[in-house]
């Protein structure tokens, strides 16, 4: 779709399915997700992400290599992190890894860089949880480096220093990048001068929260050099969808809630989400894309009013939801909701 995007991501959760508890082993998940991004090529979706995770109950560590099994097996979509955990990550070897997924893939790599909801990778890696932004700053202004350089020189604080390194192989060209932003002002203006793309993570709640976060993007690219129109948005969110509004709600909720239940345990909350608090969150006016392809475009195209965004990535397979379901969604997503928007947008 010319302008405009739309695709959808995994973070690879093997949560219990909510009425079996049975969880799908790690092979499984990824078997299922490569079925998942052969179905969203075949339906012409523009976009497939993988996040990366470093706990057992996530099966993807290493984005690079799944999307590099998933570019064998499609031909036309493109293939992101989302995201790759950039404060433990050494750039060098993300870059040379999506380098040559691009070249593999025929130019379809990029990179969505985050700092990451979780901690695990800092110990396992090495790295202080106090540096968590300086080291993300860092790595980044690397790869910024990395991706426009064959030969670098370079110096930091916390990597070895690099002179007259090369950096091989090259992509076709130089890789998108982008930086995910969860709702702070200040991830917001980072990304703005850099002058990468913002993916904005809107997991509910009122979508217009998120305007002044794109418009500091905005400013602090424009205040950077950078031009309009590289400064890109993007919105990824969790997404369900069935052919009515209360179907979509009624299958969801289970396993939506069975979904915020084992995360929160994560960090240390019990609390589990009553239905009437899953109604308020899927309500036509916030920005949890569950319910109708009618109920799920209104949204698109309302927050397309409030941010100009040009991408939009869908989060289609949390909480132990089976692959039939989530295929269904892929379908619905191609099929219903990406021509009414063609309609509005093209």
């Amino acid at each position: 779709m010319s302008g405009f995007e739309i695709g959808i991501y995994t973070f690879a959760d093997i949560g219990p399915d909510p009425f079996t508890g049975h969880r799908v082993s790690a092979k499984q998940r990824l078997d299922d997700i490569i079925k998942a991004a052969k179905l969203a090529d075949e339906a012409g979706l523009d976009v497939f992400g993988v996040g990366e995770h470093h706990r057992l109950d996530y099966a993807v560590s290493s984005p690079a290599v799944v999307l590099a099994a998933i570019a064998r097996e499609t031909n036309q979509i493109k293939l992101t992190s989302a995201t790759s955990v950039l404060s433990t990550l050494d750039p060098v070897r993300l870059f040379e890894d999506f380098a040559t997924l691009d070249l593999l893939s025929n130019g379809r790599a990029e990179i969505l860089a985050g700092r990451g909801a979780f901690i695990e990778s800092f110990p396992l890696f090495g790295y202080s949880t106090n540096d968590y932004d300086e080291l993300f700053t860092e790595h980044m202004e690397l790869l910024l480096q990395l991706n426009q350089q064959d030969t670098v020189t370079w110096s930091g604080k916390y990597r070895s220093s690099l002179k007259d390194a090369e950096i091989s192989p090259r992509p076709l060209e130089q890789l998108p990048l982008w930086i995910g932003v969860g709702g702070t002002p200040e991830s917001a203006i980072r990304a703005g001068k850099f002058g990468v793309g913002m993916a904005l993570a809107i997991l509910g709640g009122d979508p217009n929260r998120f305007k002044p976060l794109v418009d500091l993007y905005r400013q602090a690219g424009i205040e950077a050099g950078h031009s309009p129109q590289s400064l890109k948005v993007g919105v990824t969110g969790h997404t369900y969808i069935a052919e009515t509004t209360q179907q979509a709600k009624d299958e969801f909720y289970p396993y939506y809630s069975n979904y915020w239940h084992y995360v929160n345990r994560q960090r240390g909350f019990a609390t589990r989400m009553s239905k009437a608090d899953f109604e308020q969150m899927a309500s036509p006016e916030t920005a949890l894309f569950v319910g109708s392809p009618e109920q799920i475009v209104e949204k698109v195209l309302h927050q397309h009013e409030l941010f100009g965004h040009t991408r939009f990535l869908a989060q289609v397979d949390i909480g132990g939801l089976p692959f039939e379901k989530v295929a269904k969604n892929i379908e619905l997503l191609a099929t219903k909701v990406v021509p009414q928007i063609q309609k509005v947008l093209l």
